[in-house]
């Protein structure tokens, strides 16, 4: 595809890799993403307790391998015992490593992308909240640094490297050290009753945080309305409810990345609404979409 082509639609990033082909955030879900074509990829970052930047969504263990309890407790060496991709139930093609090459750190999953052997996008989400607080952020920073990370640029040789998340305190802190292009706000919908039953908690529980998570989202929406971050990013959920806004954000020159883009449905919506960058775990099965619609147009 020619870059003007590639211009002309959407950048697809793959969701954690390729993850509705292997586990989530493992090394074969990312070298399946770059085999598929992805423009780029996301992953979520939590730190353990030697102070490791590694590659999970999920405070907790329980849902993505063969441990329990919480990811900062635990050291690298500790989690590298465990099975990350057995739960998917996919067989992983031996050029995509064993079992046990399957957990990443953030240091690993760039040697990946640095020899992917062209340009490719990195979507760092900062997961909160964390027990490290902004300490995360400074981590992450003070790795990629390591690395030979360009802060004016937020390039890394091959890799143009990006940060999210949903907390406004952790977009302000990255707003001080990351250029204001390479900033996303993410942004979603409280759901209170939807909050209540994932988590277990009661009334009286969920409605506290729920309105702590309220408040996040109105400042996040600020921050967006303000231009202060120069990322946007909905989920798709988001979008459907909120088209009028995205449209204004759009308007006012934010790049809109939207999560998490799987159904033809979606991404006709996100290109129709003229949103730059979709977040999908089926980034073939989008880039085809994408290009058919284009051929269409023509």
């Amino acid at each position: 595809m020619t870059t003007q082509e590639k211009a002309a639609r959407p950048l697809v990033y793959a969701h954690r890799g390729s993850s509705a082909a292997f586990a989530e955030h493992t090394r074969a879900a990312y070298l399946q993403a770059i085999a598929d074509g992805a423009d780029g990829v996301e992953c979520d970052v939590h730190l353990t307790r030697d102070q490791h930047a590694v590659l999970l969504h999920d405070a907790t263990l329980d849902r993505t391998c063969d441990g329990t309890g919480q990811v900062a407790d635990r050291t690298l060496e500790e989690l590298r015992l465990l099975d990350f991709s057995s739960w998917k139930g996919a067989r992983i093609p031996d050029a995509y490593g064993g079992k046990s090459d399957q957990f990443l750190t953030l240091p690993e999953l760039l040697d990946i992308l640095r020899s992917a052997g062209r340009e490719i996008g990195l979507a760092i989400e900062l997961k909160h909240p964390s027990p490290y607080q902004l300490k995360l952020e400074d981590r992450v920073l003070e790795l990629l640094t390591a690395e030979g990370w360009d802060p004016a640029t937020s390039e890394l040789e091959n890799v143009r490297v990006s940060f999210m998340s949903f907390s406004p305190e952790s977009v302000k802190h990255l707003l001080k050290f990351v250029p204001q292009s390479a900033v996303c706000q993410l942004v979603d919908d409280v759901d209170v009753q939807e909050i209540r039953e994932e988590l277990g908690l009661g009334a009286l529980t969920g409605g506290a945080l729920a309105n702590v998570l309220k408040a996040a989202q109105t400042e996040a929406e600020r921050i967006l309305e303000h231009g202060e971050a120069g990322l946007a990013g909905p989920g798709i959920d988001y979008v459907r409810q909120h088209s009028r806004i995205i449209r204004r954000w759009l308007d006012a020159g934010r790049r809109v990345r939207v999560w998490t883009v799987d159904s033809d449905e979606d991404v006709a919506l996100c290109r129709d609404l003229g949103c730059q960058e979709l977040t999908t775990n089926r980034p073939a099965r989008v880039l085809a979409r994408l290009a058919a619609g284009s051929q269409a147009a023509r």
